[in-house]
C-alpha cells in the first residue's frame, strides 16, 4: 500500500478506525470484508443455474464418469477514496482543556460525515429497484401498502417475497417510517403479541422470529438535502421500502454467496500537519478518510418491496 503524502498519526488513525455512528446501518447491510491490498480487486458472479441443475450422475460399469464444469463471471472492481480535511487555528490548539486533543475531535467529526456519506450511498444502492432482478421486486400501491391497515396483508406479502428467492433471505432492511407502520399493523401485532391486534407495537426480534429472519435492520439516519447556505431540509437516508437480503458475514470477494459486501482498501487513515495558511498565527490541518467499494454480488439472493407505506 503506498504511503500517504501527509503525516499519519497512529493515535488519530486509531480513532478513524474505531469511530462508528450508532445510527448508521451501512456496515451491517453490506458488511466489510478483509481489506484488499490493491485498489483494484477481482470478485466473482456465479451462474445461478449451475448450482441447481442436476447432471447425469449414473456411471456404467466400464463407462466414463461424466464431468461437470463450474464457471463464474470474473468482475473487476476498484475502491474509491473518501476523505475530508478540517482546519484548527493555533489558538484552539493552545487553549484546549487538559486531556482534550482538538485533532481527535476533528477526526471524529470527519468520520461521522464520511459515515453519513456512506449511509447515503448504501441506501441508494440497496433501496434501488434497478439492483434487483425483475422477478425479485414488487411495488406496492394503494390498498396493498401496509399503511392501509384494513386491506393490506404484510404477513403474506413478506412471506411470499421470502419464498420467491432461490436462496432465502435472512435479513430485513427497512426504513424507519416503513418500520413504524409495519410494527403497528394489526396483523403483525396480533401475530407477535398474540392479541386481537387492536393495540400495541411489535418488537424487532418478534417480527424477525415471525418470518424466521436473523435480524431486522432499521434505517434511522437523516441527511440534509438542502444546498450549502440554504435552510436545513432533513430527509431520511432510508425510504419507505423493505429489502430482504441473504447476508453472509464471512463472505469474501472471490467465494461465498452473499447479497453484497463492502471491500475496503487497507485501513482508514488520519493525520495532521502544521500550516501557515490558517489565521494570523497559523494552525493545524487534519485529514481523515478511507477507501472502499460497495459491491452487489448476488442480487438473486434478495427481494425488494418498494413503497410499503404511503
Amino acid at each position: 500500500m503506498p504511503r500517504a503524502p501527509f503525516p499519519i498519526i497512529p493515535e488519530l488513525t486509531g480513532i478513524a478506525i474505531a469511530y462508528r455512528n450508532r445510527a448508521m446501518i451501512a456496515d451491517l447491510v453490506l458488511p466489510r470484508v478483509t481489506p484488499v491490498s490493491k485498489e483494484e480487486f477481482i470478485y466473482f458472479l456465479y451462474n445461478l443455474a449451475q448450482g441447481f441443475t442436476v447432471p447425469d450422475t449414473k456411471v456404467g460399469r466400464r463407462g466414463k464418469v461424466n464431468q461437470v464444469e463450474f464457471t463464474a463471471e470474473e468482475k473487476t472492481g476498484s475502491t474509491t477514496d473518501y476523505g475530508l480535511e478540517d482546519s484548527i487555528p493555533a489558538s484552539d490548539m493552545a487553549n484546549a482543556p487538559v486531556g482534550i486533543d482538538p485533532r481527535a475531535n476533528s477526526v471524529e467529526y470527519i468520520m461521522n460525515l464520511l459515515a453519513l456519506d456512506r449511509e447515503v450511498r448504501v441506501a441508494g444502492l440497496v433501496f434501488n429497484a434497478a439492483t434487483y432482478p425483475t422477478a425479485n421486486k414488487v411495488t406496492l400501491s394503494g390498498t396493498s401498502q401496509f399503511s392501509d391497515t384494513t386491506n393490506s396483508h404484510p404477513i403474506a406479502t413478506i412471506a411470499n417475497a421470502l419464498d420467491a428467492c432461490v436462496i432465502r433471505p435472512n435479513t430485513m432492511v427497512i426504513g424507519r417510517p416503513a418500520w413504524s407502520v409495519l410494527s403497528r399493523h394489526p396483523e403483525i401485532v396480533s401475530a407477535c403479541l398474540r392479541n386481537a391486534g387492536e393495540s400495541g407495537i411489535a418488537r424487532r426480534q418478534d417480527v424477525a422470529d415471525l418470518f424466521e429472519l436473523d435480524e431486522i435492520l432499521v434505517g434511522e439516519a437523516f441527511v440534509n438535502t438542502a444546498r450549502k447556505g440554504q435552510a436545513a431540509n432533513l430527509a431520511r437516508c432510508w425510504g419507505k421500502h423493505i429489502a430482504l437480503t441473504y447476508r453472509n458475514r464471512q463472505a469474501a470477494p472471490q467465494r461465498d454467496v452473499t447479497f453484497g459486501m463492502t471491500v475496503p482498501f487497507g485501513q482508514p487513515v488520519a493525520g495532521a500537519w502544521d500550516t501557515k495558511e490558517i489565521g494570523l498565527r497559523g494552525g493545524t490541518k487534519v485529514r481523515a478518510g478511507e477507501s472502499t467499494a460497495e459491491v452487489i454480488t448476488c442480487p438473486d439472493a434478495a427481494y425488494f418491496l418498494q413503497n410499503v407505506a404511503a
